[in-house]
């Protein structure tokens, strides 16, 4: 799911790593490159990355930033 995602955060000069995921469904990334510290990261975040995330694993509970 991530390497559907990255392409779209590359072409604004982010990107995203899987940090970790763990048994209770949470899914942590780091935001890298633009991304990190851009203001609109969380937005990114809940609206882009958790939206496609759940709808692919819906298993995953919640996907963090750390």
């Amino acid at each position: 799911t991530l390497d559907y995602i990255r392409p779209y955060l590359q072409s604004d000069g982010g990107d995203v790593e899987l940090v970790n995921v763990s048994e209770d469904g949470v899914v942590e990334l780091h935001l890298q490159g633009a991304c990190q510290g851009c203001p609109s990261s969380m937005i990114t975040l809940a609206a882009g990355i958790e939206r496609v995330i759940r709808e692919e694993i819906p298993e995953v509970t919640e996907v963090v930033a750390v």
